[in-house]
């Protein structure tokens, strides 16, 4: 997990791989439309396998919730 940086100075504060300005949110959008690993990785040279398999870890943590309930009365 030590591939998704936060620093106030890059993108704003939002969680990136690598410190660099690849937003973690952009790297699930894009697997989300179709691409895959190897696709994303040719069109952005400077990510690794490992960074996007980071990104969808980091989505997993995120999503683990004890109920779903308690986010929809919010």
């Amino acid at each position: 997990m030590n591939r998704i940086t936060v620093h106030p100075d890059i993108c704003h504060g939002k969680p990136v791989v690598r410190n660099m300005r690849y937003p973690v949110s952009m790297i699930l959008e894009l697997l989300a439309g179709g691409m895959t690993t190897e696709e994303i990785i040719e069109d952005y040279p400077a990510l690794e396998k490992e960074d996007i398999a980071a990104c969808l870890s980091f989505a997993a943590q995120l999503s683990d919730v004890k109920s779903i309930s308690k986010l929809i009365a919010a």
